[in-house]
């Protein structure tokens, strides 16, 4: 049963949600910018750029949560989020890799 955030347990994550919630590329552009970061990082939901209103923005920050792929956490009056870069990997190893790669592909055929 996932918390009182919203955030699944490791067992409760299902391929099917954290499959439609990397289907959008906004929500796998921040899955991407978190796999920059260094592990356990933070950061504010605005951090990524994405050029959308508040609630669309919060709307893909509770996909992501009750997918599994992040952890949102309540810092004052900010809320920040982290990839639960560990506890993916242990649940579907190699999906990130994916991720990183799609990345770094469209990186070199953009040069």
């Amino acid at each position: 049963m996932p918390d009182e955030q919203g955030h699944p347990e490791l067992e409760e994550i299902e391929l099917g949600k954290v499959l439609a919630a990397l289907a959008d590329p906004a929500r796998r552009r921040v899955i991407k910018q978190l796999l920059e970061d260094e592990a356990g990082a933070e950061r504010h939901c605005t951090s990524f750029g994405l050029q959308l209103s508040k609630a669309t923005r919060s709307h893909h920050f509770r996909v992501l949560r009750e997918a599994g792929l992040i952890r949102q956490v309540d810092r004052g009056n900010s809320r920040m989020a982290q990839l639960r870069y560990g506890e993916i990997e242990l649940r579907f190893p190699g999906l990130l890799e994916l991720i990183r790669r799609e990345k770094e592909e469209q990186a070199s055929s953009e040069t």
